[in-house]
């Protein structure tokens, strides 16, 4: 018989001979200590913090808007923010929710499936009061800025949670359009109870709320919504519809019920839709996909077909535009919330990055560019975060004060325009600080990157916010007046501000070509409310800065531009504590 032939490389293996790479080293090996290409040095810790104590703009801002009451509450959630819920939003943002459309039978689920970390976030968010902690105190005085506060610190930890948690705290008005509805479901909303169970909502500790508004043909133009509503029984507000149509952007579609607007017999209306029909089966709510979304990825928002869907008209017919408005103003103040937090979580990254990281022989943070940088941003982060404590304020006074709520209706406008149109840029300017280890996903300032479009486009984006600024001023002479006395209130604190209330006087005297400079306006209203709050805050630092760069012309266009006399050491300590850091 012929001998067997073994390869070389069998050879190879059954033999290793003497010239084989060995399978281990010895650490004393001195060809293995050659492998030793580095040390890990010169990188930041990990980042476990306090966000309520180290942030002392925003714990300013609440106690001078009234809300220091319930410093206590709020101090509570700052080092869960900090520690466990943004180890959470990691999580949750890395496995995103799954649709599931039939069950492994054939039925139909229209469910959405959630990742552990997703409930957990929601479940401390709902424990601590994001969406009702301005309910349950309502009558104290300050309920919506200490809510405010607590919204803020959550959303730098998971922005895509702050979708539902917004729209459940949203809709207590709207609920109040019709008194039968509100005693049945208000209990269940203002609940301190996460329940996330697909079960009816009478058989729940706590509910959640959705709304749909956008239809494919419209958009912002909700009063061509071609979704229609049919008559179950009698006609009019409480009473049984039939929806069917469509709804292009549905957010949060696992939530107990939505508010949504279709065309009744009398008119463009609301409607509450239940997830389950009175009598416990599943509504014929028909989820179509979930959209794949530049960010926000932690939650699911959905395209939807209404195939008869059992909904309860809210309001009266016909008005459904303004039976659900208070509801969308709210959820623009947290539109402003949500934008002023990620921008302060991005500089809070930025500074922590910088204090440790060293080149050219000294830390970041040292280096007089660098430092005007991380000024520059802590500057404006505190305008934004004084501006969105304002407008909380006036949103808890309007119901007591008329001239609270007529500032309210035009200041949110201004602040949603501005504040949200300024988060890209800012996000973007604190990834720099981090070199390319802010491009990467290990890092939350991609994800932040990714988020920070998203308010300026939900519930209106910069075009309808002018034009709703200037609907006010020129329909309602009460809010004119009323943020026009919000700016002067400040008239005389420096002379940069005094001269843009003169400009911004003569530019409203145009009526001609208002509507064309309308962004333009708008703007330089919000740089002029938020110095004028800054002033009157009584931190001369912090707003004679603010006035020099943005309204005296001592400064660029990109961040990083203050004048060299600037203070920047103080800026950026008052913006991240060291001290207050574990």
């Amino acid at each position: 018989m012929r001998a067997e032939r073994r390869s070389t490389t069998d050879v190879a293996l059954a033999e290793p001979g003497p010239l084989a790479y060995p399978h281990t080293m010895s650490s004393s090996d001195p060809i293995a200590t050659t492998f030793v290409t580095h040390e890990v040095t010169n990188q930041a810790p990990p980042l476990v913090y306090d966000a309520w104590k180290t942030d002392l703009p925003l714990r300013e801002a609440v106690a001078r808007e009234g809300g220091s009451w319930a410093e206590a509450d709020i101090a509570k959630y700052g080092p869960l923010v900090g520690g466990e819920l943004m180890q959470l939003g990691f999580t949750a943002n890395e496995n995103k929710p799954k649709f599931k459309p039939f069950d492994r039978y054939g039925n139909r689920l229209d469910e959405v499936e959630f990742h552990p970390a997703y409930h957990r976030i929601m479940e401390a968010a709902v424990a601590h009061g994001i969406p009702n902690f301005a309910w349950r105190h309502e009558k104290t005085v300050g309920a919506h800025v200490a809510r405010m506060a607590l919204s803020y610190l959550h959303n730098q930890a998971d922005q895509g949670t702050s979708c539902p948690l917004t729209m459940t705290y949203a809709c207590v008005p709207t609920f109040r359009a019709h008194a039968g509805l509100a005693e049945k479901w208000l209990p269940l909303v203002t609940s301190t109870a996460y329940d996330s169970r697909f079960q009816p909502a009478e058989q729940k500790k706590g509910v959640t709320i959705g709304m749909g508004m956008t239809e494919k043909q419209g958009g912002s133009d909700v009063r061509s919504n071609s979704t229609r509503a049919h008559q179950l029984g009698a006609r009019g507000a409480g009473n049984p519809y039939a929806l069917v149509g469509h709804k292009f952007f549905f957010s949060a579609p696992m939530s107990d019920a939505f508010f949504v607007l279709a065309q009744a017999e009398g008119g463009l209306s609301c409607f509450l839709l239940p997830r389950f029909t009175p009598e416990g089966t599943r509504n014929a709510i028909r989820i179509q996909r979930l959209k794949d979304k530049l960010g926000d990825w932690s939650n699911a928002s959905s395209e939807v077909e209404f195939q008869g869907a059992v909904a309860f008209m809210v309001g009266e017919e016909g008005r459904g535009v303004a039976t659900i408005l208070e509801m969308v103003a709210l959820t623009r103040q947290d539109c402003m919330i949500g934008s002023s937090s990620l921008m302060r979580q991005a500089l809070v990254q930025a500074i922590h990055h910088t204090r440790h990281r060293k080149a050219f022989g000294r830390r970041l943070i040292e280096q007089p560019l660098m430092m005007n940088v991380l000024a520059d941003l802590a500057l404006e982060s505190e305008a934004h975060t004084v501006l969105t404590a304002r407008v909380s304020r006036a949103v808890d006074a309007s119901h007591r004060d008329e001239r609270e709520a007529a500032f309210a209706r035009m200041a949110t406008a201004v602040g949603k325009y501005w504040v949200c149109k300024r988060a890209p840029t800012f996000v973007n300017e604190a990834q720099e600080c981090l070199g390319g280890a802010g491009y990467v996903e290990e890092a939350n300032l991609a994800r932040l990157y990714r988020q920070a479009p998203l308010n300026s486009i939900w519930e209106g984006s910069g075009n309808i916010q002018c034009l709703d600024v200037l609907r006010a001023a020129t329909r309602e002479p009460a809010s004119r007046e009323a943020l026009f006395q919000e700016l002067m209130a400040a008239q005389g604190g420096h002379p940069a501000l005094d001269a843009e209330l003169a400009r911004i006087a003569k530019d409203f005297s145009d009526t001609a070509t208002l509507e064309t400079r309308s962004r333009f306006v708008v703007e330089r209203l919000a740089l002029a409310l938020q110095a004028s709050l800054l002033l009157r805050a009584g931190n001369s630092q912090v707003a004679d800065a603010f006035c020099e760069s943005r309204l005296g012309g001592a400064h660029g266009n990109c961040f990083g531009t203050l004048p060299a006399h600037a203070p920047m050491k103080a800026l950026i300590e008052r913006a991240f504590s060291e001290g207050a850091v574990a």
